[in-house]
């Protein structure tokens, strides 16, 4: 198979889908692999390392485009990429499509095939794919928190950490998933006192076994949020319904009941963000202010750091990758429940129900097991 790698260009992504070392499991395996000229520059990786290993490096990115029979990203394509997208292509990237009518629509209307890293899901509910970049941005919330916490920065200048005679930061994390799990560690590390809302009973226990003792636990109902919002001075939203918008659990109203300078970090924001108030906002302008809350919604956090991001996503997206190269889509989806559920859409229908609720697009549901015979 042909496999295409073009250059992110979303603001600020500087990962890249393709480290050297899966472009050389993937020559190994037989393939042939394209890569826009300097598309690793961003994650440190020289065109020169892309080359050792087999690769061969295009000037263009619609050369890319053109040659691949499956494109690997890292971020969705933006609406500049839409013309090169054809039909029956693979596209093996996040998509986060509840979040954007307009990819939704787009991706349906070039009749793609849409393999989505945020839904490839294992028998034990586990979201590989996913895992590492909720990871990478669950313990920068904490961190990005603290900066925006800073009076130069317009914050309540509120040092998390404390000091002797002073109390630390309260932070208050929503869902104790990957993300917020991620994000309790290193909010707890700093010394602040965080409780993490969550209504799985399961996580909670877990959370209170392997937490330290400044992490509380607590099962997050109507009044724990609000009680929780009314105290911090950071909030970090990470909600999560698999492939689905997440829930609105900040009201425009909690807003009036939190401190003034407070922090809101929104890592939902990829499925449209956890609060009446939360909006995309880009590396370039990452902050604004509402009812004098500093909101925190950048949609490519894990891209500042991202080094780490491109090595931490390629040594989990590869054995899949090498699985659609090998097989064809519809051969290892067929073979591969994991891989069935990152099936986002095929050649002009939805094949994951939350999309197609997300937009009213039932008509054009079919569930996988029909699309692919």
């Amino acid at each position: 198979m042909k496999i295409g790698c073009p250059k992110e260009i979303k603001n600020h992504e500087y990962r890249v889908g393709l480290t050297p070392a899966a472009v050389k499991a993937y020559v190994g395996a037989g393939h042939e692999v394209f890569l826009e000229k300097d598309a690793g520059l961003g994650s440190g990786i020289s065109d020169a390392e892309y080359l050792a290993v087999g690769a061969r490096i295009l000037d263009r990115a619609e050369d890319v485009w053109s040659e691949a029979q499956m494109v690997v990203k890292v971020k969705e394509p933006l609406s500049r990429e839409y013309d090169f997208l054809k039909p029956g292509q693979i596209l093996y990237t996040y998509f986060h499509f509840a979040a954007s009518e307009k990819l939704t629509r787009a991706c349906l209307e070039k009749q793609i095939i849409a393999v989505a890293y945020e839904t490839v899901q294992e028998e034990d509910g586990s979201l590989p794919l996913l895992k590492p970049m909720s990871e990478v941005a669950g313990r920068m919330a904490p961190l990005v928190a603290s900066y925006y916490l800073m009076k130069v920065q317009g914050g309540r200048g509120l040092l998390p950490t404390g000091v002797p005679g002073v109390a630390p930061a309260n932070v208050l994390i929503l869902g104790g998933g990957t993300v917020g799990s991620n994000a309790a560690r290193v909010a707890a590390g700093l010394g602040a006192k965080v409780t993490v809302l969550d209504i799985n009973f399961n996580t909670l226990e877990h959370l209170g076994n392997i937490m330290p003792p400044n992490v509380f636990p607590v099962y997050g109902d109507c009044s724990a949020i609000e009680t929780g919002l009314a105290k911090a001075v950071i909030v970090i939203g990470a909600v999560l319904v698999t492939g689905a918008r997440a829930p609105k659990l900040i009201l425009r109203r909690h807003l009036k009941d939190m401190k003034p300078g407070s922090v809101f970090v929104d890592v939902s924001i990829d499925q449209g963000g956890c609060a009446e108030s939360s909006r995309p906002t880009t590396h370039d302008d990452p902050v604004y202010v509402e009812e004098g809350v500093i909101h925190y919604c950048v949609t490519n956090m894990p891209g500042a750091y991202a080094r780490t991001s491109t090595f931490a996503l390629n040594n989990r997206t590869i054995q899949y990758g090498l699985k659609l190269a090998r097989d064809g889509v519809e051969e290892a989806v067929r073979k591969n429940k994991p891989l069935q559920r990152g099936l986002n859409l095929y050649k002009g229908n939805i094949l994951f129900h939350p999309v197609a609720q997300a937009f009213g697009l039932e008509d054009l549901y079919v569930p996988a097991e029909q699309a692919i015979g």
